[in-house]
């Protein structure tokens, strides 16, 4: 039986780790959520910004909170791989999600021909959903990995056998 208890605590912890994963990224995300629909409503209905320059100001204001975020609270317990890099494939991650966001804005306000803030916002929102799912699995992936990959010993050295 040692054998199934062992297990059965892991897949607990890996099941209470990944709630507070989600836990911790819905939060940071509904904050986020707020800044970037807010932000892009200020800026194309009050600033007179257009719908695509609204949307890229307001996502950037927001990838930038949702990385603090991310990085010191919701992945906060996983590998550290340098802020450099995570904040590079962050950017990375979300400058997909930002061209898919844009393309979307950009189809429903000019091929579409739709000038309403309110299906322009609909469209944002719609973006937002989808480049979420995107954001999570890769940053959990890609940014802030589980565990950082073993280095191989420099060629001509003797591996340890483990006997």
């Amino acid at each position: 039986m040692p054998l199934l208890e062992t297990v059965s605590r892991r897949a607990g912890t890996t099941g209470r780790l990944l709630l507070k994963e989600l836990g911790a990224f819905g939060v940071v995300g509904a904050v986020c959520f707020a800044v970037d629909v807010g932000l892009f409503w200020v800026l194309y209905t009050q600033a007179g910004l257009s719908a695509v320059a609204a949307k890229l100001v307001a996502t950037l204001v927001a990838m930038t909170l949702a990385f603090l975020g991310h990085r010191y609270w919701s992945f906060s317990h996983r590998a550290r791989t340098g802020v450099r890099r995570e904040y590079l494939l962050f950017a990375v991650v979300n400058g997909v999600t930002l061209l898919q966001g844009l393309a979307i804005v950009w189809f429903v306000r000019h091929p579409l021909g739709q000038e309403s803030a309110l299906v322009l916002q609909l469209a944002n929102v719609g973006s937002i959903a989808l480049g979420t799912v995107i954001r999570f699995l890769a940053y959990r992936r890609l940014v802030f990995p589980s565990a950082v990959p073993a280095v191989a010993a420099p060629a001509g050295r003797p591996q340890p056998t483990g006997s």
